[in-house]
């Protein structure tokens, strides 16, 4: 992945600089407000990371110590992690080996009078089939929040991915689409609940410090902190790139899925394995993922001799149940997950890609695979 950054971001970075405001402000508000109309949802808060996003996310549906989270393994272990953050227990579920996603199939049998939440992932930005799995998580009483940290410029049934969520979370780091360097975004419905998460953020202060600076007599204005809270907030200077970034997301999408495809040509028997639209919305190939075949060399040998061949790919998604923090933990079997992190791996994808640069991959990884 090589974000697609360029004098637009920069200058935008230098700007706000140059304001002297660098910390969380107007930017920050402004980029908040962008990224909802986007969305079509009404509250958007912007935080240091989608780990953050996603800990915060956990907090505000009242997840807590013995409490139960239903989550994908197949997912970076950061999903796991913000669980047991708030002392709760993540159960991991399994996956359609088509998407990588959960389905209501193998969340269902899972949830028990201790689940308070499930975190249904839009893995490598394949939008999860979000109301199949609120139809059989709510009537238990568990809150569905959608780890969207691939998401962004990809559509469910219509709409941008976690637009119909309750609470959503996205990433802005430089793998994904839409990067501010470091950074996050919570989204969610309710106003009470947003006040609350923007207080969070910034160590539980009842007042921001830049609705203080602005505040008539600003001096005099004093904050209390009325619950332990974190230090969780963008910069203006991220909120500033970020700004640009998703005036281009259209773009970026538009461009990644024709690669998608070009590739899909290019690979001939090796894309009966790539990872495709589900029926219920589109992807925006934030992760350009395939299935090595029956009888292919092992992965790692494929991607040693893609490297050989000056092609940087990378393994699949990981599997948080297989690494020492959750070795052990799984409940029931989760073959799909296994099957995809043992055998898929990741293709280069990036807006500036050539064709050239493409026909290069193609041809070392059909040389690779044999």
């Amino acid at each position: 992945m090589i974000p697609w950054l360029g004098e637009e971001e920069a200058e935008a970075a230098a700007e706000a600089v140059r304001s002297g405001w660098v910390a969380q402000g107007p930017r920050v508000a402004e980029f908040e407000r962008a990224f909802a109309e986007h969305l079509g949802v009404p509250h958007a808060v912007a935080v240091s990371s989608c780990t953050t996003a996603l800990h915060l996310a956990l907090i505000g549906a009242g997840v807590g110590h013995g409490d139960e989270v239903v989550v994908p393994s197949l997912s970076f272990i950061a999903t796991a992690n913000a669980v047991t953050y708030v002392g709760a227990v993540p159960v991991f579920a399994d996956v359609d080996p088509a998407t990588g996603n959960l389905t209501a199939d193998t969340v269902a049998p899972l949830l028990t009078d201790r689940t308070k939440a499930v975190i249904a992932v839009d893995q490598g930005g394949i939008p999860v089939d979000l109301d199949a799995i609120r139809a059989v998580a709510e009537p238990r009483g568990a809150t569905v929040i959608e780890d969207a940290a691939c998401g962004a410029g990809a559509t469910y049934r219509g709409r941008p991915a976690g637009a119909g969520a309750a609470i959503a979370a996205y990433s802005f780091h430089p793998r994904k689409l839409l990067t501010t360097g470091e950074g996050g975004m919570v989204t969610c419905h309710d106003a009470g609940l947003a006040a609350r998460l923007r207080r969070l953020r910034e160590h539980g202060m009842s007042v921001s410090a830049a609705d203080r600076h602005t505040a008539a007599g600003g001096a005099a204005v004093v904050e209390t902190y009325d619950e332990i809270g974190f230090n969780y907030r963008m910069t203006d200077i991220q909120a500033a790139i970020g700004l640009v970034q998703l005036g281009k997301l259209p773009a970026m999408v538009g461009r990644r899925r024709v690669l998608a495809e070009r590739y899909r040509a290019l690979l001939g028997p090796l894309a009966a394995g790539m990872v495709t639209d589900p029926p219920h919305g589109t992807g925006n190939y934030q992760a350009c993922w395939l299935l090595l075949p029956d009888g292919a060399p092992d992965r790692t040998e494929v991607l040693a001799r893609l490297a050989d061949s000056g092609v940087s790919a990378r393994r699949g998604i990981m599997a948080a149940h297989l690494e020492a923090p959750y070795k052990g933990t799984a409940r029931v079997p989760l073959p799909a997950t296994e099957l995809i992190t043992g055998r898929s791996l990741i293709l280069p994808l990036f807006h500036t890609l050539s064709e050239e640069q493409q026909d290069t991959v193609a041809i070392a990884l059909l040389e690779a695979v044999g």
